[in-house]
């Protein structure tokens, strides 16, 4: 019986570890009152409008425009931005792309998502999305992967037709991220998130100089993580937990019942 107790419970946790796992399917950000978003665009990576994950931002421009904005992005998400342009009635056939940078402004490849589509003559409109890879807490000098800190998204027309230089467009931007967890945890941590201004102010604080920096001031709503905790604690806790108690099982299971009874005492 001892034994059937035992491994019940092993079952029971094991159950219990599982459920993380759905969590992974949720979104990190829940969409907030768009009523608050950004309606314009900036036109450079200085001036890019700074959004929110899960807000839905707008901007009007013209056909040739370059539209930027930016959002942050902690370690164990997979940021995924989403695009539509809304074309005027009549147009020639326009070439739209999406393209994401991190906070070094490496172009960032797209795990998958349609990030560059054609719009044929008089569409009204066209739907773009790009999902990144995972962000690591910590990369290689010589690597290309997404690391903690602000992300640029810019949109932009690519091989416009002369005849559509300069008509009006509108554009509709979002930013979500999955949250990965200790599936995509790495060993190490930045010294800081990738934003704008903090190389100014880690040297200002070095030379205990009056020099300031302009800070990017979005970041998560939980604010950065340190990048030494995941959810890799807690699975390892876990394993470590059904690892005793199957010695435990294994043990009352190859014990037997005792001293058998047909030995004489005095053996």
């Amino acid at each position: 019986m001892s034994g059937t107790r035992v491994l019940g419970t092993a079952v029971l946790m094991l159950g219990l570890a599982a459920t993380p796992a759905v969590a992974d399917s949720t979104p990190s950000a829940s969409p907030s009152d768009d009523s608050s978003a950004p309606t314009s665009a900036g036109t450079s990576f200085r001036t890019a409008t700074e959004i929110d994950q899960g807000e839905q931002a707008t901007a009007s421009g013209s056909a040739g425009d370059y539209l930027y904005w930016s959002f942050p992005a902690d370690a164990g998400q997979r940021p995924t931005v989403r695009a539509t342009v809304k074309l005027p009635d009549t147009h020639a056939s326009e070439t739209w792309q999406l393209d994401v940078y991190d906070g070094l402004r490496r172009r960032q490849a797209c795990q998958y998502g349609a990030q560059t589509r054609t719009a044929a003559s008089n569409t009204a409109s066209v739907e773009l999305a790009c999902t990144l890879r995972t962000v690591r807490a910590w990369s290689e000098q010589w690597a290309n992967d997404p690391l903690p800190g602000t992300y640029y998204v810019r949109l932009t027309a690519v091989n416009l037709a002369t005849s559509d230089l300069g008509l009006p467009v509108d554009a509709e931007v979002r930013a979500d991220s999955l949250d990965i967890g200790g599936s995509a945890a790495v060993d190490g941590s930045l010294a800081e998130p990738l934003v704008p201004g903090i190389a100014v102010k880690s040297e200002a604080t070095e030379d205990s100089s009056t020099t300031s920096a302009v800070l990017s001031s979005i970041e998560p709503d939980d604010g950065w993580s340190s990048g030494w905790w995941s959810d890799r604690w807690v699975w390892t806790a876990i394993g470590g937990a059904l690892a005793a108690l199957a010695g435990v099982g294994g043990y009352a299971l190859t014990r037997g019942s005792g001293r058998p009874r047909r030995v004489p005492p005095g053996a």
